[in-house]
């Protein structure tokens, strides 16, 4: 694998410039593809649960694309003020878009199937949102890379105001914990249904992710501030660490201490969901390790999304073997194929980070 290095006062190739925001749209476009192929082929009720979830993806898919842009216009210097309020518009747009719908597939059938699929593309919307947000942070991403040469704190003229850059943490803030109350209010249902249980467990998931992302916008919002300190620095990778061991440690206990395997499958996309998470572990590490520091493995950070997109993929392939025997592997195994492209997404993006705040 190539890392490609940002070298100082040398732009990053067109080239690979073209290939990074490519690959974003390209998940994208297997998410969506992949998403309607599995609602409207076969004949297994299940596939009206996968197939919107997996469609949903896509929509991060697109939000992960402006990011990618907008640090990659700013990069090689194409990068203005149409860019600036566009490329994160479209992620919010893609958000708006999948919350709604999300609803209208929670009110078009009265079945579980619509319910689970409807919750959970809901919250797939919150995380576009926070990538959506994590975009808008990085409207003058360069400014990293500017204060990381620094030995003061003295906040620069041109980064974010207090206020805003308090805003923009807040939105991720917000969004995750409006995604972790509607997880517990689902998950204190449970008894009542199991379309509770199982929406419930993936919005724990879900809403883990959106804490992760709180410490991307923190870092990134924090750095251009140049108020980040040697205390974000170890906590900020600690926190995305925990919440993708916590859902992997949660789906381990639904998979081996649930009864009923048709519930306890759900530990499966929770297993991937906590990938998913360490695969943004990935972008706060590199983030934190080299703020005014050497870190001499910041060229192998981007494998860990390799190896988690890995791991979603190898996951999901045991799971379609094991759903030709039982058929409520059926959800899981497709899903995990699109938190793979999720995972693989987000190579991208951390090599974008790694080229755009590195030196030699």
């Amino acid at each position: 694998m190539f890392v490609w290095k940002l070298k100082k006062n040398v732009p990053m190739n067109y080239g690979i410039s073209v290939l990074f925001r490519a690959i974003p749209l390209l998940m994208a476009l297997f998410c969506f593809g992949y998403g309607w192929f599995v609602t409207f082929y076969g004949t297994d009720p299940n596939r009206y649960v996968a197939g919107p979830v997996i469609f949903s993806l896509g929509m991060i898919c697109i939000a992960l694309f402006s990011t990618a842009a907008t640090i990659i216009r700013q990069i090689i210097g194409t990068f203005g003020q149409v860019s600036k309020y566009v490329l994160p518009g479209i992620g919010y747009l893609s958000a708006v878009l999948t919350v709604i719908g999300g609803v209208h597939i929670l009110h078009s059938s009265p079945d579980s199937a619509s319910f689970v699929a409807g919750h959970v593309v809901c919250g797939v919307g919150f995380i576009t949102a926070c990538v959506a947000t994590t975009a808008t942070s990085s409207t003058r991403f360069t400014m990293i890379t500017e204060n990381a040469r620094k030995s003061d704190h003295n906040v620069p003229p041109k980064a974010f105001t207090r206020t805003q850059g308090l805003m923009l943490i807040a939105v991720a803030a917000i969004l995750s914990l409006t995604a972790w109350i509607w997880a517990f209010v689902l998950l204190a249902k449970s008894g009542a249904h199991p379309k509770y249980f199982v929406a419930g467990h993936v919005m724990i998931g879900l809403a883990s992710i959106c804490t992760c992302l709180i410490t991307l916008v923190a870092t990134i919002a924090r750095q251009i501030r140049n108020i980040f300190s040697p205390a974000e620095r170890k906590i900020w990778p600690v926190l995305v660490i925990v919440m993708g061991s916590l859902c992997i440690i949660w789906g381990l206990i639904l998979i081996w201490g649930t009864a009923d395997m048709s519930l306890g499958s759900t530990g499966y996309i929770m297993i991937g969901l906590g990938l998913v998470c360490y695969s943004i572990s990935s972008k706060v590490i590199l983030l934190s390790k080299i703020w005014r520091h050497e870190f001499k493995l910041s060229n192998r950070i981007p494998l860990i999304p390799i190896f988690t997109a890995l791991g979603c993929l190898f996951l999901a392939a045991f799971l379609f073997e094991m759903g030709t025997v039982h058929g409520y592997y059926f959800v899981p195994a497709r899903v995990l194929a699109g938190l793979g492209g999720i995972c693989f997404t987000l190579f991208s993006i951390v090599s974008i980070l790694e080229s755009g705040t590195s030196s030699k």
